[in-house]
């Protein structure tokens, strides 16, 4: 009964898939760029029958699970080579995001302390989310999640266009671009998007620090746990509740990375691998884009917006400077 129940939407994100590659080679663009308009047409123009929700919504795991497989192509040689300066940048960057956050949004537009904590959270981690987490922490209302939620994916939208214009401007490696997609940008999804349109490489460093980004979850939600529980704020954050919002797919990405490492993939599987993981992000960008709502983003207040997109400029430009002097 669960299969025949997610079918519909399954289908629905491999339709979506074969249409976005055959039109990625006659436009000439990304096929995962296209995947995610395509998904946006189709939710906004056309819309989608109720029976293709469940399935179409299985597209987080089809991106965690092409995350887990882009492990075995990872160099981890690469990696530590300038791992632990891009690790200082990513815990620097997200520090001061969330920190850029607060303060504008308690000390300069006067918003509620619990909606600056979400808009805080989803900035500075991993979006939605990082949002959803920490409102469970703190006991946030329904409507400061959605407030939130939207302001995160209204920038998730911009930034899927703005960026990859910007690194061509640029001219940016694909070492830095993806680093600062990763250390930047808000959900998984958009980043990875980017940064494989970009380039192989960009896409590579883009979900890696962006999977070093999102391990600090756990360490946001119990922070602002701790801190409404001290104001009498009844903030909870259980072993349990970190657990089940700990992004899993951090785990398996590194154990396949370490198999790599060891020379346990021929190079015929690794590229059999790739061709996977690239079909697993175009199932799961189609479904990304089904989840950009333009009437969502029109309701989106004013206020919210400007201090994410204050916070963003921060950030972006102090870690893209940082990285051009790094790499």
């Amino acid at each position: 009964m669960g299969v025949r129940r997610l079918l519909p939407g399954i289908v629905a994100l491999c339709l979506g898939a074969v249409l976005a590659r055959w039109l990625a080679r006659v436009v000439g663009v990304n096929h995962l760029l296209v995947a995610i308009a395509l998904g946006v047409v189709v939710s906004n123009a056309v819309g989608l029958p109720d029976d293709c929700d469940p399935g179409v919504a299985t597209h987080k795991l089809w991106l965690g699970s092409g995350i887990v497989l882009m492990g075995a192509s990872i160099s981890t040689a690469t990696v530590l080579e300038v791992g632990g300066p891009v690790f200082l940048v990513v815990l620097a960057v997200t520090g001061l995001t969330l920190v850029v956050v607060e303060l504008l949004a308690r000390n300069v537009f006067d918003l509620t302390e619990r909606l600056g904590t979400l808009l805080a959270a989803g900035a500075s981690i991993c979006g939605v989310s990082a949002v959803v987490a920490v409102a469970g922490a703190v006991r946030a209302t329904e409507d400061q999640v959605a407030y939130a939620a939207a302001t995160v994916l209204l920038f998730d939208a911009i930034t899927i266009v703005v960026y990859p214009i910007v690194g061509d401007l640029l001219d940016l490696s694909g070492a830095v671009f993806g680093t600062w997609a990763g250390v930047s940008m808000f959900s998984t999804g958009p980043v990875v998007a980017v940064g494989f349109a970009y380039s192989d490489a960009a896409g590579q460093w883009a979900t890696m620090t962006k999977l070093s980004r999102n391990a600090l979850i756990g360490v946001v939600v119990l922070g602002y746990a701790s801190y409404y529980a001290r104001r009498g704020g009844d903030g909870t954050a259980s072993v349990r509740t970190l657990w089940a919002e700990f992004p899993k797919f951090v785990l398996g990405f590194l154990a396949l990375a370490a198999l790599s490492s060891l020379g346990v993939f021929s190079s015929a599987q690794q590229t059999s691998i790739e061709h996977a993981y690239n079909w697993l992000f175009l199932l799961a960008f189609v479904g990304l884009g089904t989840e950009i709502r333009l009437a969502d983003i029109k309701s989106t207040g004013l206020l919210p917006a400007v201090v994410v997109l204050l916070a963003l400029l921060v950030g972006s430009l102090l870690s893209l400077t940082v990285l051009s002097v790094l790499f």
